[in-house]
């Protein structure tokens, strides 16, 4: 039960994981992206389309398929249409300079609305009973697991056993944190983020900076809700059953102190304590919801002793939330 239990806190978590790194890749170019639940939304509707129309291509033939174009198609459509709304948002906050908290929040309302819009389409094209969309052939493609992960016993189930975008998302918040702390282009993307204006002055184009960091944290953050859909939903779409695990992603960056590499051990953790209350009986359906609450409560605590602190390191970025004018420098 152990190893089940750790195995479903992973699943739960890689989806926040993305979103998590993809807001953190945002964040530091000084956007205050919102719309974060928006756009991993989009990137799930977006990788359904890709998958449905190929299966339909194939003529719903898994024989017919192929394992590298049924993962590569999916995998694609999500990052084009998250990649899509965060130029959306970098067009509207960078070059309009619009407020960033507003325009995140219509572009968390619009990628739902766009999602249950396009996800209601194909379910009718299914003329199916239920009010969902079954890719399952797609899925057992990005679910296929290492040969030998069954004879390793329990190490097999807990390390081996995962689909390729739960290693890819490990290796996105990695490199991240190396880009981020090592090279000149996470230098100037972190100063751009402290000071745009002393940036500005060093010759650094803000402009591109936060239009390519939106763009591709939101890209990151699209496969999140691909690998929702596909590994955690068994390649089954239904409108509305994404949660609010977008919000959570957002709440993660918080608790991982805008670290990548934290991030990392705080997508296990709060797939762990999302997972909990599956795991509790006899307490009551009102105890079980108190459980699905701890992820936030725990980010409140870390937010409240970071700001105690006030360590510098510990600190979002000095220009997040801010608009960058560069007639006032």
């Amino acid at each position: 039960m152990i190893v089940q239990f750790i195995c479903r806190a992973i699943l739960l978590g890689v989806p926040l994981l993305y979103g998590s790194t993809g807001e953190i890749i945002t964040e530091k170019s000084g956007h205050l992206n919102l719309g974060i639940p928006g756009i991993m939304y989009t990137g799930a509707i977006s990788g359904v389309i890709g998958a449905f129309l190929y299966e339909h291509a194939c003529g719903n033939d898994a024989d017919k398929m192929n394992g590298i174009l049924a993962i590569l198609i999916p995998f694609l459509c999500a990052i084009i249409g998250a990649m899509l709304m965060g130029l959306v948002y970098s067009f509207l906050t960078v070059t309009l300079r619009a407020n960033q908290n507003v325009t995140g929040l219509a572009i968390t309302t619009f990628g739902i609305g766009i999602g249950n819009f396009f996800g209601g389409s194909l379910i009718k094209l299914t003329d199916s009973d239920m009010p969902s969309v079954a890719l399952s052939k797609t899925s057992q493609f990005f679910c296929t697991k290492l040969p030998f992960a069954d004879d390793l016993g329990w190490f097999g189930d807990i390390f081996l056993s995962h689909d390729f975008l739960t290693y890819l998302a490990i290796a996105i918040a990695i490199g991240t944190s190396f880009v981020l702390n090592r090279t000149r282009v996470g230098l100037n993307l972190r100063s751009v983020g402290e000071n745009p204006a002393t940036a500005d002055a060093a010759g650094i184009n803000v402009t591109k900076y936060r239009y390519l960091a939106t763009c591709v944290g939101s890209a990151v953050a699209g496969l999140g809700g691909l690998q929702y859909v596909m590994a955690y939903a068994n390649g089954v779409w239904s409108n509305n059953a994404f949660g609010d695990r977008g919000w959570m992603a957002i709440a993660l960056v918080i608790f991982a102190l805008w670290k990548p590499s934290i991030a990392i051990v705080g997508s296990l953790l709060f797939g762990a304590l999302c997972n909990a209350n599956n795991y509790i009986q006899g307490l009551g359906t009102e105890t079980q919801e108190l459980f699905k609450m701890l992820p936030y409560v725990v980010t409140i605590i870390v937010l409240v002793f970071t700001s105690m602190r006030k360590k510098r390191e510990h600190q979002p970025p000095e220009s997040l939330g801010l608009n960058y004018f560069r007639e006032e420098r």
